[in-house]
């Protein structure tokens, strides 16, 4: 069976759930770079392993199943899980609904092997002209799910960060506390969050939008506040794990005496505003600026903490650096967790 190379091995991870009508496409396109198709079965209602198992051909397919279903988070865990165990190097995930075509991997694996990237995933908005082939409401859906997902997870010079299309470097697959991982819907922006955690550098790849006859369980009302409420948790606990738990920089002062410095503004100035209106008198010139002054000032260094946020990317590369796996690791990387 040919291999990318002698000493890397490449692994595909494919969440079968309600796919019987894509799935043996998706696996005939998967090209010889591949070494190992895990297909798991997210309790299928359709069954999907026994029909991939009934009419599968290639030997590199291993079909893994779940008792109740994990949603697409879980399923990507377990097919790491094995990967890793197996020896994988990089670990791919495409859908098996057809919309990710397999022709693209060499270029999602190309970087990881070069030792530009631990992670990289596909952007379908780098092509201007194919994002009309987008539905109009993912489209906006996508623009303001992006613009959430940078200040959350950090990695402001990516985008998309719903794409399912996906590669690890198994070094970092391995070291993910994937029991804190969400499971469903906000896995994929929840691994970019715990990624940023790492220090692991994410790169975008280009990839066309493709739809045909596929269906979306996502229903946009009843996640949106869930998604909110999830950002801003990893939000805050981001900025407390890198900047005052694993570093202290001067970003960290300035958004101390930012928050500060606007709350003493806006309660000051709104405490003697109200007062003011009250006695239906005017407010002191000296107390407008000093509330003036607290806000100006508590913006400038909201600002300088963002321009340093913005510029704390991870650019180095973290899996060349961690060694060899550690046959715990290999066995089970759900074991590690945080909160």
């Amino acid at each position: 069976m040919p291999h990318t190379s002698s000493t890397h091995r490449v692994a595909v991870v494919v969440p079968c759930y309600r796919v019987t009508r894509h799935i043996a496409g998706v696996i005939a396109a998967i090209g010889p770079e591949v070494d190992r198709i895990y297909c798991v079965d997210d309790a299928c209602p359709d069954h999907s392993g026994d029909m991939i198992e009934d009419s599968n051909r290639d030997p590199r397919v291993m079909v893994l199943r779940h008792e109740q279903n994990q949603g697409v988070g879980g399923a990507v865990l377990t097919g790491y899980a094995q990967a890793i165990t197996d020896g994988a190097t990089v670990i791919v995930k495409i859908d098996g609904d057809g919309q990710m075509d397999p022709a693209l991997l060499p270029g999602f694996i190309a970087p990881i092997l070069r030792g530009e990237a631990d992670y990289t995933k596909g952007n379908r908005f780098w092509d201007l002209r194919q994002i009309r082939q987008m539905p109009l409401v993912r489209r906006i859906g996508n623009l303001g799910l992006s613009f959430l997902s940078k200040i959350s997870t950090g990695y402001w010079d990516i985008f998309d960060p719903t794409n399912g299309y996906t590669a690890i470097h198994a070094h970092i697959a391995a070291r993910l506390p994937a029991a804190s991982i969400s499971r469903r819907y906000f896995f994929e922006t929840d691994m970019l969050f715990r990624l940023n955690t790492m220090r692991a550098v994410v790169m975008d790849i280009p990839m066309d939008a493709r739809y045909a006859d596929e269906s979306s369980s996502l229903n946009v009302r009843r996640v949106l506040g869930e998604f909110l409420g999830k950002h801003v948790r990893n939000l805050f606990k981001r900025i407390v794990y890198n900047y005052f738990l694993r570093d202290l920089p001067i970003a960290s002062m300035e958004l101390l005496a930012g928050l500060g410095l606007g709350t003493f503004g806006l309660v000051f100035g709104g405490w003697h505003w109200w007062q003011s209106a009250q006695r239906m008198g005017s407010t002191p010139v000296g107390t407008i600026m000093i509330a003036t002054v607290a806000v100006v000032s508590a913006l400038q260094l909201l600002l300088a903490f963002l321009n340093y946020d913005i510029n704390n990317i991870p650019r180095r590369p973290l899996h060349p650096h961690l060694g060899p796996l550690l046959s715990s690791s290999r066995s089970d990387p759900g074991q590690r967790s945080t909160n």
